[in-house]
């Protein structure tokens, strides 16, 4: 494992989402909060942000170009080639759920988007939902009933979906059809009191899962059979979401975020919102783009 850095310090409300994106040899991330979307060059180490009206939660590149992403009641699709984007809506969802927004969200390789859905008014009702669009933009009911729907993953494979329950410490696995149907929900990992909640994730060339720990200050790697290999402490409480970037895919970058400290705690964490990496020792896999 080398040496964490950080490589933009910056105070995300809840930094969320890093995506990376291989035509342009940038990573993109979101501040859902902070109603923002922050992009690296890792060519020049520029940065760019754009601001915007509702909480854009997730991305992933389309394949004809541009993005597909959720805001806070629906899917939209957005342009960030000129310095004021505005999302495309394509279909708002949950607007009946005011408490209610959209969270994490991933592309699969056959190119379907999978999002969900949190209760974001008091993280306490099972009123998320997690769907599936596919790429004529139809949209179907995935699974539910959730707290916090978050980070979806798929194994190497492609055989094993999985997705986390970050108010319930737990991170199921699924089977995978290739028609995109899951099934056999069980527990993967569940987190022990004290590690923080599970929220993003990613999956490795080697198929171990990188979970990040919301309140727990902490990356871990998980075998394929829910066996902890690594703990990557990180020098700030609130975790959220990791991928790997760059031309060799050897790099692991890692969002954090702000979201419900106190000042003290912020104190005690100046660099706490900020973008961090690492190079891991293993790679990780191509990034799959939505076909609709």
């Amino acid at each position: 494992m080398g040496d964490l850095k950080c490589v933009w310090e910056i105070p995300a409300i809840l930094g969320e989402g890093p995506l990376w994106v291989e035509r342009e040899n940038a990573l993109y991330w979101v501040d859902v909060v902070g109603k923002q979307v922050h992009r690296l060059s890792l060519a020049d180490g520029g940065k760019k942000s754009w601001n915007f009206d509702t909480e854009v939660t997730s991305l992933a590149p389309r394949k004809q170009g541009g993005f597909i992403g959720t805001v806070r009641h629906g899917f939209a699709f957005f342009d960030f080639s000129s310095d004021v984007v505005k999302p495309q809506l394509i279909v708002s969802f949950e607007t009946d759920i005011p408490g209610n927004r959209f969270n994490d969200g991933k592309a699969d390789v056959h190119g379907r988007f999978w999002a969900g859905t949190v209760d974001e008014a008091n993280w306490r009702d099972e009123t998320g939902t997690l769907y599936r669009m596919d790429r004529d933009l139809k949209i179907k009911e995935a699974d539910a009933p959730y707290i916090c729907s978050n980070g979806p993953a798929f194994s190497v494979d492609n055989k094993t979906f999985y997705h986390t329950e970050t108010m319930k410490g737990t991170v199921y696995a699924f089977d995978f059809s290739p028609g995109g149907e899951i099934s056999n929900k069980r527990v993967f990992v569940k987190l022990k009191d004290g590690e923080g909640g599970p929220d993003g994730m990613t999956v490795d060339s080697e198929d171990c899962l990188w979970v990040c720990h919301f309140g727990g200050g902490r990356v871990t790697r998980y075998s394929p059979k829910g066996e902890l290999l690594q703990t990557l402490m990180m020098p700030v409480p609130n975790v959220t979401s990791c991928t790997f970037a760059g031309k060799d895919l050897d790099t692991l970058f890692i969002t954090t975020a702000r979201y419900g400290m106190s000042d003290e705690d912020v104190a005690n964490y100046p660099i706490a919102g900020s973008l961090f990496s690492v190079k891991p020792g293993v790679r990780g896999l191509p990034v799959p783009m939505f076909g609709g």
